[in-house]
């Protein structure tokens, strides 16, 4: 083993002792069902849809009422939605994307409050997040012994999996800002390089035997800063590089279309649930 993997190597043993490996957990908080969205086409298509609510909703509310009330009200939202995710026990397709939908636009929020409020250059609060990701990742490991979005089956690992989502919006927030403002590639320049970012995820593990569970988080990290660079390409005015389409306007056309996807899977979820019990009454 290499030195720094000797010196490294100590550290995380002694991390994973301080983590706090909780008994077995009761049965009605465990079981085989994944409580999380399978990983689809149409997966990917809402997640980037979500991504850009997030980002319009968040801006819109901002400055359409007192910034600490639209805040607060995400917030809370955020809470709910969370809370309503948490007791399904299982996936359900309107819970699930409520919840992703609602840590879009609340970590939006916390993410611009760190720039806008604080005063905290784009670097600094992206470096940061990316921080706070890579500890939830880390502890997750560490206690869980995966990071698969397949075995989210029990609450615990599906409170560590919101912990993840909710870093890599706010990561994926400050690194778009960074890119779009602080680098000065402007909106569509930001897409055209996330896209090509988020790109290299889906080749790897098509063609070059990537890891699937780090491949589906890299992607699902850059999707962040797509989608919000999507919205704000197509929200913000043309005087700082938009099409100018207002961002109450793209907030609406955002969350129509992921209303109709939604409604179709759960369309589709119903339709295999009643061919699966017919199977099993034959």
């Amino acid at each position: 083993m290499p030195a720094a993997g000797h010196r490294l190597l100590p550290g995380l043993l002694t991390y994973a002792a301080w983590v706090p490996h909780t008994p077995r957990l009761p049965t009605s908080w465990s079981s085989t069902a994944v409580r999380v969205a399978e990983v689809t086409a149409t997966f990917w298509l809402i997640k980037g849809l979500s991504t850009a609510l997030g980002e319009s909703l968040s801006d819109y509310l901002v400055f359409a009422i007192n910034p600490v009330v639209a805040v607060l009200l995400g917030f809370a939202g955020f809470v709910v939605a969370l809370a309503i995710q948490l007791s399904r026990g299982r996936y359900r397709p309107w819970a699930y994307w409520l919840a992703v939908v609602m840590v879009g636009v609340f970590g939006t929020m916390a993410a611009d409050v760190v720039h806008v409020v604080l005063l905290v250059p784009y670097l600094v609060s992206s470096v940061g997040y990316a921080a706070v990701l890579a500890a939830v990742f880390l502890t997750w490991w560490l206690v869980e012994g995966t990071l698969s979005m397949h075995e989210v089956t029990t609450w615990r690992r599906e409170l560590f999996y919101w912990a993840a989502i909710a870093a890599t919006f706010a990561t994926g927030t400050a690194v778009g800002d960074l890119t779009a403002i602080t680098l000065h590639l402007g909106y569509a320049g930001s897409i055209v390089l996330f896209v090509a970012a988020i790109c290299v995820p889906a080749a790897g593990y098509r063609w070059f035997r990537w890891n699937p569970t780090a491949a589906f988080w890299i992607a699902y990290v850059l999707t962040r800063p797509l989608g919000a660079s999507v919205a704000d390409w197509t929200g913000k005015s043309t005087a700082v590089g938009g099409l100018g389409w207002g961002e109450g306007m793209m907030s609406f056309a955002f969350a129509l279309a992921i209303a109709a996807l939604v409604a179709r899977l759960s369309r589709q979820g119903r339709t295999d649930r009643a061919t699966a019990g017919e199977l099993a009454a034959n």
